[in-house]
């Protein structure tokens, strides 16, 4: 990513959950479970635990302008409880605390409803008598969720209703009394993974690295689909996962943490991997390309560290992320303020820029709104060249089953605004979106050089998707990739 688009990005987060239940106090690993998550939100954070003299605690905090261990590390000093769920949420307020006919429960979820006002409309038909708005106008997803679970006779019937329910996607986090039940997403598209502590206690999280160092280990991952219930002394299936899975791409390729594995494939090894198969391409066009590659921080230094081995040209680093005071992403709304505290957040090394040929690794194009502005500040500080080698294909459809981008329109998408003004129409037959989307047919190269144009780049090639899925190393039938050829 670059210096503006770092920031940018990081609101594309889809949210994280993590859960523990112990016969000791869990609220310690509850907490730094969670926060273990914050590069998946930015925005809201909470907290719930249960015990059996305590009862339910919650606390939940606005993250926005400040790190989810600061904002709860106080507050979990006085919480105990031998049952816990936390979550990083980009947009609603939750986990929720929910009263009904299965009794009080929280609940977390992660994912995306599309059908939120048939769902409403629908609710309101069957019993349900209102819900709370949050502060834009908007129904509370997690609360949508628990309405939906409620309209069954048991937890479980309920978890698998909202499922079938919800046109997008939803994994969850329900938490009784008596234990918690987790639920990946209908066809997988965010992970779930139980891990086992030997001294007692198991516990679930999004992101499997989360709990190595709280000296957990891996059990297994959810099947798509597939509901778990959890208590200090085990765990059990009680909903048996579906075949047909489809995981998002793009935890392999951006917004997952390097640390972590999906599907038996790590992160780093998948972007390394990436990276690598983007050198063979450039290998194959016989250029001697650039005195250096470089990953832009941080999801780009993986495939950029494979692209420099395989190539035979140093890695270097000509930004440096300021940590100690930018550890996390922060994006206001105002886009001078944005371009602003982009600028100060990666720090140019220039010697390593004075009259060099470079290859920047990001990990996508989205908008590209700033890419050109990125470009001329390089080229402002003596960059003689400037060759870009985006990790995926190029971005032609919003998401429509994660929270992973909250673009208003596909008019915001780069790829899609160069392919308006060659076709004089944002929306054009599918099949000519298929030949943009074919990175051997002639339209696509047209397309490519365009935005190469447009964003002032020396050269331009995207990742093909054939050698992305290659670097994955899944059976593509598995992978979501609708965001590259809107195939569902």
């Amino acid at each position: 990513m670059n210096y503006v688009n770092f920031i940018e990005k990081r609101r594309k987060a889809v949210g994280g959950f993590f859960a523990a239940a112990s016969h000791r106090d869990c609220v310690f690993d509850t907490f730094y479970g969670t926060d273990y998550h914050s590069h998946l939100g930015t925005r809201r954070a909470g907290i719930v635990t249960y015990g059996r003299e305590e009862g339910f605690d919650r606390s939940i905090h606005n993250i926005e302008h400040a790190s989810f261990r600061s904002k709860f590390e106080g507050e979990v000093a006085h919480m105990s409880g031998h049952l816990g769920i936390g979550c990083i949420s980009d947009y609603e307020p939750q986990p929720l605390l929910v009263r009904s006919h299965h009794g009080t429960y929280a609940i977390s979820t992660v994912g995306k409803i599309n059908n939120v006002s048939a769902l409403t409309d629908f609710l309101f038909q069957n019993g349900n008598s209102h819900f709370l708005e949050m502060s834009g106008g908007e129904v509370n997803a997690t609360e949508l969720a628990a309405a939906l679970i409620n309209q069954r006779s048991s937890l479980v019937e309920g978890i698998r209703y909202a499922q079938t329910k919800i046109d997008g996607s939803l994994s969850l986090l329900v938490m009784t009394p008596n234990g918690i039940y987790g639920a990946r997403d209908r066809y997988g598209r965010t992970p779930l993974v139980i891990g086992h502590r030997d001294d007692g206690g198991y516990c679930m999280a999004l992101e499997s690295f989360s709990f190595y160092n709280l000296e957990y280990e891996r059990v297994r991952e959810l099947g798509p689909g597939e509901i778990v219930y959890m208590t200090p002394d085990g765990w059990e299936t009680v909903a048996s996962p579906f075949e047909e899975m489809k995981i998002c791409t793009f935890l392999w390729i951006y917004y997952g943490f390097p640390a972590s594995g999906y599907e038996g494939h790590d992160v780093e090894t998948v972007r390394y991997e990436c990276g690598r198969r983007l050198a063979m391409r450039d290998k194959e066009r016989g250029s001697d390309l650039a005195d250096y590659a470089a990953g832009i921080p941080d999801s780009g230094i993986a495939h950029a560290i494979g692209y420099a081995n395989e190539y035979g040209i140093p890695y270097q680093r000509p930004f440096v992320k300021y940590t100690p005071t930018w550890a996390r992403s922060f994006m206001p709304t105002i886009q001078s303020r944005r371009n602003l505290i982009a600028r100060m957040k990666l720090i140019p090394v220039h010697q390593l820029i004075d009259g060099k040929r470079m290859v920047l690794i990001d990990d996508s194009i989205v908008r590209g709104t700033q890419l050109r502005a990125t470009t001329e500040y390089l080229y402002e500080n003596g960059a003689k060249e400037v060759h870009v080698r985006p990790a995926c294909p190029p971005i032609m459809y919003g998401c429509k089953y994660l929270n992973f981008s909250r673009s208003r329109s596909e008019s915001e998408l780069i790829a899609r605004r160069v392919i308006e003004n060659r076709e004089g129409n944002l929306f054009p037959p599918s099949e000519i979106l298929e030949e943009y989307a074919d990175p051997d047919s002639d339209r696509y190269k047209d397309m490519v050089e365009d935005i190469r144009k447009e964003q002032n780049f020396t050269s331009l090639h995207y990742h093909r998707l054939d050698d992305m899925l290659d670097s994955i190393g899944i059976d593509p039938c598995r992978l979501c990739t609708y965001c590259w050829n809107g195939k569902e």
